[in-house]
């Protein structure tokens, strides 16, 4: 499908000046991360205009300010007071004005004081003990993983697609096992993942379902996610008779949550939890396998695990943006931006800024400092970052341990997203 007409341009917005690249198109990351493009907004445009045509059968939007130096993405993400998460949610594309009430419930979609409150009930299901059990059931995981993976790699020509074979289930075992979602009912965590995140590829979600205007259905609207709440009412249901050492039990017989708020975090858990490490998981292993000398690094010890984790959340950031909404009229990297605009900060165009890291083109397991915003920063610093870590630096450890040989050995395939950093297929070398 070929794009529409650009946005039209109005006197307080008037589109894309030439020589600004356009960062919007999801179909550029099916191929890969635009840093090209993003070196040119951050060099010359670091607050940059962008038109917001319509693409793959969704509507026009009105533009957006794309946010891409470092310094500018965090100042953004740390002032809640001017760049709002509330006002048209954080997503590129603005939700159906019946819908935004809705959206407005989840957690990731609040401002202070709102969001503390939900998240100060949230972060109390995290106890010690249930951490030091779900690292060692993450490693247990990992290594049965990876021991089929490398079985099929030697029975057949040495490789194995491990996104199929490890990293999907990895990342929704895992988190099936931190929520308390039966053994039986996990294949649905993946299915809503892929249908949420995946919404742009027809390959991963599918057609979209349309409205009877014909035109797609936001897969975060009310209708499309009944399934997902239903499911998540019976289950804190079965789990205040039938309590275990999960997530969803102590959100589910926590005093002060909500059945609404509770199936918000459900969705945010089983969405955010799933593709953070599903997303940030295949890009850090096909990175060590391009990279052989800081594999060597790793794999010897001269790099430590810790610091290799951040330096591959800054190589491949699980999500490439985030938005904003302007809560007043103020100004930033010297562009005015107008109450109400759309403000969109770049992860991944912030990790190449050589204004905050030196030499960014270069992976170094050993970087430091890193100040890498793969997690974001400010109030909404994600919550299960700490999770997220665990699960990745087992995944590396137990992959290096498992295979003697780990190179690329055929391009990947890339979610086309705009959102989430993802890779839907990789296959590598795994065995000599």
């Amino acid at each position: 499908m070929t794009q529409g007409p650009p946005v039209a341009a109005t006197p307080e917005h008037p589109g894309a000046p030439d020589g600004v690249p356009d960062v919007f198109d999801p179909r550029l990351y099916a191929r890969a991360v635009p840093y090209d493009r993003y070196r040119v907004l951050r060099d010359h445009h670091p607050v940059a205009w962008q038109e917001e045509p319509p693409v793959l059968g969704w509507p026009a939007g009105p533009g957006f300010w794309a946010v891409t130096r470092h310094a500018d993405v965090t100042a953004v993400l740390k002032d809640a007071t001017a760049y709002s998460s509330c006002l048209g949610a954080t997503q590129i594309r603005d939700p159906d004005p019946d819908d935004l009430p809705f959206i407005r419930r989840m957690m990731l979609n609040q401002d202070p004081p709102a969001h503390g409150r939900l998240r100060r009930l949230v972060s109390r299901a995290f106890t010690p003990r249930r951490v030091a059990r779900f690292a060692a059931l993450t490693r247990r995981r990992a290594r049965t993983l990876l021991a089929r993976a490398v079985a099929e790699a030697r029975a057949g020509d040495g490789t194995c697609d491990v996104v199929r074979a490890v990293t999907d289930d990895y990342a929704v075992l895992n988190l099936a096992d931190l929520l308390g979602v039966p053994p039986s009912d996990r294949g649905l965590l993946l299915d809503w993942t892929r249908r949420v995140i995946g919404y742009q590829d027809p390959d991963e979600a599918g057609e979209p379902v349309r409205g009877p205007d014909g035109r797609p259905v936001n897969p975060r609207s009310p209708a499309l996610l009944r399934d997902m709440f239903a499911y998540a009412a019976d289950l804190a249901a079965h789990k205040r008779r039938h309590p275990g050492d999960d997530v969803l039990t102590t959100l589910a017989t926590t005093p002060g949550v909500a059945a609404p708020e509770l199936e918000m975090c459900f969705f945010l858990l089983t969405v955010a939890g799933n593709d953070t490490v599903r997303a940030a998981a295949p890009g850090g292993l096909l990175a060590l396998a391009a990279h052989p000398g800081e594999q060597h690094r790793l794999r010897t010890g001269a790099a430590p695990t810790a610091g290799a984790v951040e330096e591959l959340l800054r190589w491949h950031p699980p999500v490439l943006s985030f938005r904003r909404t302007a809560a007043r009229d103020t100004e930033l990297a010297g562009r005015r931006i107008r109450r109400g605009d759309k403000v969109v900060v770049f992860h991944a165009a912030a990790h190449r800024d050589e204004r905050a890291f030196a030499d960014p083109d270069r992976l170094d397991l050993t970087r430091a400092p890193n100040p890498h915003v793969a997690f974001g920063d400010g109030p909404h610093v994600c919550l299960g970052a700490h999770f997220a870590r665990l699960q990745l630096t087992v995944l590396y450890e137990e992959t290096l341990a498992a295979t003697p040989v780990l190179g690329p050995a055929a391009p990947p395939r890339r979610l086309v997203s705009h959102f989430i950093n993802g890779l839907t297929s990789l296959r590598l070398t795994l065995t000599d």
